[in-house]
């Protein structure tokens, strides 16, 4: 799963949404910098992606696309299920996401000083091209995915992965919300654990 997810996962607890949030800027184990409850969103994030990782769902909708992107098929797995997310949003959620991104921006603003340096850096970018919105249509995670090939100086080819999306679009969105339940309920295990 990719950030929506992520937040949306961790409910309405702000610090463990943060921590859900950097988890990928954070290395190794040692949480003691962030505050307890960051450092369980950053332990939740870890569970989120080994359980969608090792999904069977998970893993047929990688299969759709493998051959084209290799390795980069899962990446962009995380980025279809967020668009699903986006664009189904009142299915899950009673705020509008419009509202619902903007409280989370302004929460990681509230604690920029904790954020990691990774995070702190492509932040202004996030805000300004307003990413866990832009998810909500194929046209805004095309941009995205443009700005992740660039990254990757073309060789995961993500900006054809919009194409595929539509391509296979109904069948993508079965798996999302399929796998989605599964989710739902193990990270409320876990969070009930922490």
């Amino acid at each position: 799963m990719n950030y929506l997810a992520h937040i949306y996962l961790s409910k309405e607890d702000k610090e463990l949404r943060i921590g859900n949030f950097i988890a990928d800027a954070v290395k190794g184990k040692d949480f003691s910098m962030f505050p307890d409850r960051v450092a369980q969103g950053i332990i939740l994030h870890r569970h989120i992606d080994t359980f969608t990782d090792t999904h069977a769902v998970v893993r047929q909708s990688k299969d759709l696309i493998r051959e084209k992107y290799g390795h980069w098929s899962g990446v962009i797995v995380d980025i279809y299920y967020d668009h699903f997310l986006a664009a189904n949003w009142s299915d899950f959620h009673k705020t509008p996401l419009a509202d619902y991104v903007q409280e989370f921006y302004n929460d990681l603003q509230e604690q920029h000083a904790i954020l990691p340096e990774r995070v702190q850096r492509f932040l202004p970018y996030m805000l300004e091209q307003n990413w866990l919105y832009n998810y909500a249509t194929v046209e805004g995670i095309s941009r995205i995915f443009e700005q992740m090939n660039h990254r990757t100086k073309g060789k995961s080819k993500m900006n054809f992965a919009p194409i595929d999306l539509l391509k296979y679009y109904q069948e993508l969105e079965g798996h999302f919300r399929l796998f989605f339940e599964d989710l739902k309920l193990h990270v409320e295990e876990r969070r009930l654990e922490i």
